[in-house]
């Protein structure tokens, strides 16, 4: 028999914390390599949530960013839901100087790897580019990618991202770079994906995330890790009876624009495939290593058929952006994605007037990512008292928001990390083209692994991560304080009594069924 929701606060979790089971190892506080603080040190009114359920404020919190932090609700109150959304989709002009100042410091490598052979102080990367003024900026940037171990370059990636999800002012941007990271999945352990992902992750979904969908998609088929992923690289026709390889088109089609019930045909993946031969990338072994490349003379440069629209003979190397337009401008794509953003922010099986709304409303912003953004969040849908802490957190979502709400200490360590691996989600892991999966059902397994998370994190037994919870209870002005931040909402009896008669109640929030949902 299931327990009840009570059973579950007053004694489920609550036995996990008494065994004080961590997955940490030792509690020195590791404030940082980067010699950087590596939380925001609370400051002005941090007033919690005074309601006794989820409003307004403490929803666009939980949808739009990896978890509340501290005075995040008395921030976004005052300001105004509609301004914060603002806010978060023009995110170039938010101030994020800790975040860029701890990245820059530890991981400057990942920002422009041409930095790493300068001598220090030489100033902007492109000196490099004046002393080999013959090297392509873009192929220079990707190939000293190779230069470091392909497992520390991981590690480094995934801690980035973890702390960029934790200490960003920019959240919604994080969000979405993990909604395209998913969507255009790349398995870095398949060949030379294991360096180019980093480009992959700065040049292509980064540099994407808010900005347009063809310009994204495109980015995405010439990225250099993608072509190795789905072996677009190998695509060619040396002529004769030559079949393309078909990878990259299938999953172009069936999981990047129409869905796999977009209406297309297996002969429109064998003639998009035709369209994209001849685009490769340059191996390790050879000069200006990571360069993609458009080779004419292994396209396939007759006339083409795609979903109904013609793709003339002749256009070389266009082909690849005749096909990107019809893929783009077709209503399954606006459709595809407007469901997987509908589920990501609204619920696992979303309303159908809400994908229909946001689907019209990517057509008409001719796939402006921001615009249609702004349309799913004016969705009656998005702000439904129903839909509010009704979804339930993915692992990194979790992990990262336990971090935020405790306005822990980290630099991401090893610990986090394999917390993340535990609880099958940490980044760049999964091996299919199709992402991690955003409903809950596939993530139910995994509430012991967060039970000890909790517990070790609040024990000092994360490594590299620490929580002050005397000093938190005093900032925020006791125990109910902590108790409205946590769960962004006055606690009810069972809770607050929990809470006090657990040996560390704040382990038990964060293990609670409520800190769960978002």
């Amino acid at each position: 028999m299931r327990p009840t929701r009570r059973q579950f606060i007053a004694t489920g979790a609550g036995a996990v914390l008494a065994t004080g089971t961590g997955c940490g190892r030792g509690g020195e506080d590791v404030r940082s390599r980067m010699g950087l603080p590596t939380h925001r040190p609370l400051s002005g009114d941090v007033t919690p949530p005074a309601g006794r359920e989820i409003d307004a404020v403490s929803h666009a919190l939980n949808r739009l960013t990896f978890g509340v932090r501290p005075g995040d609700h008395r921030r976004v109150a005052a300001m105004g839901v509609p301004a914060f959304i603002e806010e978060q989709l023009a995110p170039e002009k938010i101030e994020d100087r800790l975040c860029e100042r701890v990245l820059r410091r530890g991981f400057d490598h990942l920002s422009d790897p041409r930095s790493s052979l300068l001598p220090r102080g030489a100033g902007a990367p492109d000196a490099l580019a004046r002393m080999f003024p013959a090297l392509e900026h873009q192929s220079t940037r990707v190939g000293e990618l190779y230069e470091f171990k392909d497992k520390t370059l991981l590690e480094d990636l995934s801690r980035a991202t973890v702390l960029r999800a934790v200490l960003s002012e920019r959240q919604l941007l994080e969000v979405m770079v993990q909604f395209w990271t998913d969507h255009f999945n790349i398995d870095p352990s398949k060949g030379e994906s294991r360096w180019l992902k980093a480009a992959d992750d700065r040049d292509v979904i980064r540099a994407h995330a808010l900005g347009n969908f063809r310009a994204l998609l495109r980015a995405s088929a010439v990225s250099p890790a993608m072509l190795w992923y789905l072996d677009g690289r190998v695509n060619r026709h040396a002529g004769g009876n030559d079949r393309p390889n078909e990878n990259y088109a299938r999953e172009l089609l069936e999981l990047h624009t129409l869905g796999v019930h977009g209406g297309y045909t297996q002969g429109d993946v064998l003639e998009v495939a035709r369209c994209l031969t001849g685009w490769t990338v340059r191996d390790r072994k050879r000069f200006l290593r990571g360069r993609v490349e458009f080779m004419a003379r292994l396209h396939d440069d007759g006339p083409k058929r795609v979903l109904g629209h013609e793709v003339p003979a002749g256009l070389g190397p266009g082909d690849l952006d005749r096909v990107l337009d019809i893929l783009a401008g077709h209503p399954a794509t606006a459709r595809h994605l407007a469901g997987k953003l509908c589920r990501r922010f609204i619920a696992d099986d979303p309303p159908e007037t809400a994908v229909a709304a946001v689907a019209a409303a990517f057509t008409a912003a001719g796939g402006a990512i921001p615009a249609t953004l702004r349309a799913l969040f004016a969705t009656p849908e998005f702000g439904a008292p129903g839909v509010r802490a009704a979804k339930f957190k993915r692992p990194f979502h979790f992990v990262v928001s336990a971090l935020r709400a405790t306005n822990a200490r980290t630099d991401s360590s090893r610990d986090v990390l394999d917390a993340l691996v535990r609880l099958g989600h940490a980044p760049f892991r999964w091996a299919t083209p199709d992402g991690y999966p955003e409903e809950a059902g596939h993530w139910r397994n995994t509430l012991l692994w967060r039970w000890n998370f909790a517990t070790a994190l609040v024990g000092g037994r994360v490594r590299g991560s620490t929580v002050d919870a005397a000093g938190l209870r005093q900032t925020l002005g006791g125990d109910d304080a902590v108790m409205a931040t946590v769960l962004g909402r006055l606690p009810t009896e069972t809770e607050r009594v929990a809470y006090h008669q657990s040996r560390s109640g704040l382990a038990l929030l964060l293990a609670s069924p409520a800190f769960q949902a978002c």
